[in-house]
This record gives C-alpha cells, sequence and structure tokens, in this order.
C-alpha cells in the first residue's frame, strides 16, 4: 500500500533507510498533521478537545479533557525534541488550555481529581508533557495559572487509584508536583514504586496487577512511567539502575514481536493505542539502556508507524478513530472514548532524542525476521514466538496470559467471562481474533471447545500453566457447560516446527458432547476463499493469507462423526468486513477421556493440506498418557 498523499509527507530516503525510506522528518510532520487536526473539535479556551466517536462510560467532560492530555504529550515531545523552533500557536494552544482546564468556574473547567477516577490517567500525561517541555510551556505560565494547575494536581495528594498500572500515575503527577516545590506525598511515590515490584514476574515481564495480565501495558505503561519519573526526580535513590536493566532484557524479546511490514501482535486491551507499542522502544534509547543498535531502533518504530499510515492511520481529517486500522468498535472498551487513541501519542518519545543522536542519524538495519526464522520462549507470560522470514508473520501462543482476577481459594476455575483479546491459544502480526458480540459467543477462532448439543461452546476463561520451555507450552483450562455441574478438564501442548503449530489436546468430556478446534481467522475487504478436504479445513484471502488447520490424530476424520468447515462471519474482526475461520469438528463424543492432535498453519504461501500432513506423523497408543511426534526431518517430541 503507499503512504496516504493526504498527510504531505516528505520523500523517502532509502540510503539512510533502506528499510522503511523513513527520517526523523517523517515524524515530525505525522506528528504536526496529528496536532493541527485536533483543532476543529477544541472548546474555545483550548482545555478540552471533543472529538467525533462513541463516548466513555466516564462522560463528555473527561473525554475532553483525554483529548487535551493525551494530545499534549505528543505537543510536548514535538516541541521539546525541536528546541521550542515549532509554531507558537501550539504551545499557546496548551497554555491556554491549561489555564481554561484548572479555572473551577470556568465553562471549561477539567473534573476534579478523585479516588480512581479517570482524571487520574490523564493528569499524569499532562505532568509528564508539563516537565518535558518545562521551558517553553510551564516556566512562561502566569503564576496564578501555576498555582491552578498545582492546586488541580493536589488532588493526587493521599488519594487512591486502581490497584495496577494506575499506581504509577500517581507516581510520576506527584514527583512533578514535587520538581515545582509544592506540596506532596513522599509515601504515595515511593509506595506506587514499591508496589510494582509485586508484579515483576522476571525476563523483563510485569504482570498489570494481580492476576495472569500480560499484554502491552507491560511496555507503554510498567516499563515507561518508572522511567519518566527518573527524569523528573532528583534523587532515584537506585530505583533507576533496576529498572533500566529490566527495560533492557524486555528489548531482547519485544523486538520479535513485530512482523516485517511493521504490525505488532494483536493481543491485548486497549489496542486502539496502535502505535503506543513503540513507547519501551524509544525508551531504552532514552534511559541509554536498550540491546538494540541505534538504526534497529529506528528501522522498528519507522516500520511500525508506517505500517499504520499505510493503513490510514491517521484517516483523512488526521484523526486517530476508535479501532485498529479504521473504526471498528469491539476491539475496544467500555472505558475507551474518542480521544482514548491519543495515548498513541507515546510513540513519539524518540523527538525528545536529539536529530545528531545516532538512533536518527545511523543507517536502518533489518529486523531478525527480515534475515531469518525467528524463535523466542518467554516463560513469564508463558508465551512462545515465532516468526518465518519468507512471509514476515509472527505469531504469539498463548499459554499464560487470561486478563482474570487473581483466584480465591473458593473460587470456581471455569467462572469468569473470556476474553478474546487474552483466551485464545494464538495470536499474530497478520490476523485479530474474532470480536464483536456475536463472534465472541461462538468462540471459533483459536479455541478448542467442548460444545452442548445446542452449540454452546466451554470458554477458556482462566488460564493454567503447565510448561514453557524451547518450542513447547502448556497449559489447561476448567471447561463448564451450560447445565452441567461438573468441570471438564482441557490440557493442551503446543508444540512448534517451523512455521507449523502442532496442538495435542487431551480432553474430559460428557457423552455426546462435540469438540471443536478452530485456527486463525483471516479477514479481507473480499469474502476469503474457503476449502475443505478430508480431515482439513483452509480459508484464503484475496491478498493471499491462508489459514488452515488439520487433523493428525483424533477427530475421526475418516468416519462420519469428524468434518471440516469453515465459519464465515461479517463484521467482527479488526482486519476486514469479512472474515473467515477453519476449523475441525468431532461430534458425538463417547465420554471420558480421548486425545486429539492437529497442525495449525497460518501463511501467506499457498498451503495445500492434505500435503502437510506428511510434517508429522503421529504415535498415541490407546490409554497412553503419551503422544509422539516424530517429524520429517528426524525430530522426535514426546507430549
Amino acid at each position: 500500500m503507499s503512504v496516504a498523499p493526504h498527510l504531505h509527507l516528505p520523500p523517502t530516503d532509502r540510503v539512510l533507510s533502506p528499510r522503511t525510506g523513513w527520517t526523523r522528518a517523517h515524524w515530525e510532520a505525522t506528528a504536526d498533521r496529528m496536532l493541527d487536526a485536533l483543532v476543529p473539535y477544541a472548546t474555545p479556551g483550548f482545555a478540552q478537545y471533543r472529538l467525533p466517536g462513541r463516548g466513555s462510560w466516564s462522560g463528555v467532560v473527561s473525554d475532553g479533557l483525554e483529548g487535551f492530555a493525551r494530545s499534549f504529550l505528543l505537543a510536548a515531545f514535538r516541541t521539546a525534541g525541536a528546541g521550542g523552533a515549532v509554531d507558537p500557536a501550539l504551545t499557546e494552544r496548551y497554555a491556554a488550555g491549561l489555564a481554561a482546564g484548572t479555572d473551577r468556574g470556568g465553562k471549561e473547567a477539567w473534573p476534579a481529581l478523585t479516588d480512581c477516577s479517570q482524571q487520574m490517567v490523564e493528569a499524569a500525561s499532562i505532568a509528564v508533557a508539563l516537565h518535558e517541555s518545562r521551558p517553553w510551556i510551564w516556566d512562561r505560565l502566569d503564576a496564578g495559572v501555576q498555582e491552578r494547575v498545582v492546586d488541580w494536581f493536589s488532588g493526587f495528594v493521599g488519594g487512591r487509584t486502581w490497584d495496577n498500572n494506575w499506581r504509577l500515575f500517581q507516581v510520576v503527577s506527584e514527583e512533578f508536583l514535587a520538581s515545582v516545590g509544592a506540596p506532596h506525598s513522599r509515601r504515595d511515590i515511593e509506595s506506587g514504586l514499591d508496589r510494582i515490584e509485586d508484579w515483576y514476574r522476571g525476563g523483563g515481564w510485569y504482570t498489570d496487577g494481580d492476576g495472569r495480565n500480560y499484554d502491552y501495558y507491560n511496555g507503554w505503561a510498567l516499563h515507561l512511567y518508572p522511567l519518566l519519573w527518573s527524569r523528573i526526580a532528583k534523587d532515584d535513590g537506585g530505583r533507576t539502575a533496576v529498572h533500566r536493566e529490566r527495560l533492557s532484557r524486555f528489548l531482547e524479546d519485544y523486538l520479535h514481536f513485530f512482523g516485517a511490514d511493521g504490525a505488532p501482535v494483536h493481543q491485548g486491551r486497549s489496542l486502539a493505542y496502535r502505535f503506543a507499542a513503540l513507547a519501551p522502544v524509544w525508551t531504552g534509547v532514552l534511559a541509554d539502556c536498550t540491546p538494540l543498535a541505534p538504526g534497529l531502533s529506528r528501522r522498528l518504530a519507522s516500520g511500525t508507524l508506517r505500517h499504520f499510515v499505510e493503513h490510514g492511520v491517521p484517516d483523512e481529517r488526521g484523526l486517530l478513530p476508535l479501532g485498529w486500522y479504521d473504526t471498528f468498535l469491539p476491539v475496544t472498551q467500555p472505558y475507551s472514548g474518542p480521544a482514548s487513541p491519543y495515548w498513541a501519542s507515546k510513540a513519539f518519545l524518540g523527538l525528545l532524542l536529539p536529530a545528531d543522536h545516532p538512533v536518527w542519524t545511523e543507517r536502518e538495519l533489518p529486523l531478525p525476521v527480515e534475515e531469518s526464522d525467528t524463535r523466542r520462549t518467554l516463560p513469564a507470560p508463558g508465551w512462545l514466538l515465532h516468526g518465518t522470514r519468507h512471509d514476515g508473520i509472527v505469531r504469539l501462543i498463548n499459554h499464560g496470559s487470561d486478563h482474570q482476577p487473581p483466584p480465591a481459594e473458593d473460587a470456581d476455575p471455569a467462572h469468569g467471562d473470556d476474553d478474546p483479546h487474552y483466551a485464545k491459544l494464538a495470536y499474530s502480526t497478520a490476523t485479530a481474533p474474532e470480536t464483536a458480540p456475536h463472534a465472541v459467543a461462538r468462540a471459533v477462532d483459536n479455541h478448542l471447545a467442548l460444545l452442548t448439543p445446542s452449540g454452546a461452546p466451554s470458554r477458556r476463561t482462566r488460564i493454567h500453566p503447565l510448561r514453557c520451555e524451547e518450542g513447547i507450552a502448556a497449559s489447561w483450562y476448567a471447561a463448564r457447560l451450560p447445565g452441567d455441574d461438573h468441570r471438564y478438564r482441557v490440557e493442551t501442548t503446543s508444540v512448534l516446527h517451523g512455521p507449523w503449530e502442532i496442538r495435542v489436546h487431551r480432553i474430559e468430556a460428557p457423552e455426546g458432547a462435540s469438540v471443536r478446534e478452530g485456527g486463525h481467522a483471516v479477514a479481507h475487504a473480499e469474502s476469503p476463499a474457503a476449502l475443505t478436504g478430508p480431515g482439513w479445513a483452509l480459508a484464503r484471502t484475496a491478498d493471499g493469507l491462508s489459514s488452515a488447520v488439520i487433523a493428525l490424530h483424533g477427530w475421526g476424520d475418516d468416519t462420519e462423526e469428524g468434518t471440516a468447515e469453515v465459519a464465515r462471519d461479517v463484521q467482527s474482526n479488526a482486519f476486514g468486513p469479512r472474515s473467515a475461520i477453519p476449523y475441525l469438528r468431532l461430534d458425538r463424543h463417547p465420554g471420558g477421556r480421548s486425545t486429539h492432535v492437529s497442525l495449525v498453519a497460518l501463511s501467506r504461501d499457498r498451503i495445500h493440506p492434505g500435503a502437510l500432513r506428511e510434517v508429522v506423523s503421529v504415535r498415541a497408543g490407546a490409554g497412553s498418557p503419551t503422544v509422539s511426534l516424530a517429524f520429517l526431518d528426524g525430530t522426535t517430541i514426546e507430549v
């Protein structure tokens, strides 16, 4: 796809940036377009930006504050990175907004900071922006306005936040108060920084609060804010060195989350923030702790921003709509308002680096997936990553992140709702899970379900990890069927071999139930093609992305009980209006335990499902606790 012409970007530079063609000038032009596009939606005093789109559960005034705060981050990075050499109207708008928003008697007054209020999130963005743009905005504010800003921020002192990444919003905001000599609570700051220590799981990974909440918040919040805090704090108490070391370790794996086309793996909540996923990449450079070469950091960042620009983000108005590419509300959460996507401003942290920094001046280097097939094992979140050079796709195998609250001792292990952004067995840079409500209810894609006679599926709610080592990960979930009080154990082991994922399922099922397994959902503007054969199903988009699932053992593919089909849907996938999912189904389970083995494929190559059965031979004796997988290259793995 070509870059959207409405952005008026400078010419590409294929000498400095042979992979993307992008330079710092492209970043600045994109930032300027995004900022200019907001002006028509500003309130008269510029304290709020009331953008078009569905409102959040916090109300129109909070949403307007969100528009100010999150875009202020972008304005601050743009201003500071240019040494103040920006259009004076830009800094004037945000200075005016600070004055109007903190005028309690004014028509544009911001809501007060109260316990666990959305304003806390936005205050942190304002605090960071004020610090980074201090010489050009804060220092030039009238003393009375400065006092009102401090008064508004003082609502944080002694306040209560949600016990997750929100603790860090209080940390940076009160540290800003300290930096301007205003009253603050050192206890609030230290307790917030101490609290995230409870969530660190090693390997650069935090869970976002208690439970197994692994997603992009690890990078755009839990690594980001402690190092932004250290840029404000006069005395870090030795914490910065720890956070730098953890971010460095995280980035060793993190660059493998991005496909050759720049797309990040589509997993987790708040995906409308899009290229905010680049925040830890730039933070590693800013904090001088990145293991990535300067040319690799820029290639990764520019590739991702360009990817979204090529897919129409920002749109023809210059705005970031609620969605992934175009507007798509099922990818959002109830807390998402029309300005929520502007947390994407965090992607522009790199503009704080001077133009002569090596990250801007050294030649781009290729991503790992552009040079060879890749595979990474991440035990903390329970993930496997594998990428393929020939098509540039990265796939994430999930056996650890479920976004469920921590279990109580007497909790029902099958209780709760499953979230398609966490519950699936696999995600990728080229596909998205089905997320429209009717599609979530069907739960076909990347899921092994037991089905009632009426077709209601069991849900993968709480994930219980079993193992995660080189190329192999396993977990189980407790399957619950309507009208049946029993909890049936569904255990899955994923084995990676080249571009393929082999899934070995050992399940308990009631007599007469059905078993169904789906592959990746593929989506496109045109309806994907659907092909089926003995024991296999395949869906292929018009641009050549294929998803297939092939029965290897236990699917009754030689009997009438086993079927392979392709499910279709519309307006249920962030990647396109028409989607399709290949799946296997075994009807009339005899009851008790059974073993099922399948091969799951996602590729831009032409897939021949029948031939793929020869990739691996399966030996699973009746009643045996072991399944043996023998691959064509001589590798043998026992599950």
